[in-house]
């Protein structure tokens, strides 16, 4: 059977480095990166206390807030399989993002968005 580890969550905000700001007066939130590049792109990522937070620029119409939570497992097709078998639903099929990561997306059961992921982002 597969291991799973909590890996990630993933933000979108209006002003990701003013919610980044606030991760890290409010809860000690350490930053690990942030950019602002002024052209609709700005973006951060935290760590709290072994969790990693990344937060992403809202588009124009883009809602705000969570945008899934990740969960990393070292066997993503043997999990993704597994699951399948027994009913849950997935929303994308495994993609391989670089030789040592893939992610599969799938659906929790009040409808919550969740990465599944071999590697580390």
């Amino acid at each position: 059977m597969p291991e799973y580890w909590f890996d990630h969550i993933h933000l979108r905000s209006a002003e990701p480095i003013k919610t980044a700001e606030f991760y890290e007066s409010t809860f000690g939130a350490r930053k690990i990166s942030a950019r602002s590049e002024g052209d609709g792109k700005d973006s951060a990522k935290l760590d709290l206390n072994g969790v990693t937070i990344l937060i992403n620029q809202a588009r124009e119409g883009e809602p705000t807030g969570l945008v899934h939570f990740g969960i990393r497992t070292d066997r993503l097709e043997a999990a993704v399989a597994e699951m399948k078998e027994a009913g849950v639903k997935f929303t994308r099929d495994i993609r391989q993002i670089r030789p040592d990561f893939k992610i599969s997306f799938l659906t929790g059961p009040e409808g919550e968005p969740i990465e599944l992921q071999q590697g580390q982002f």
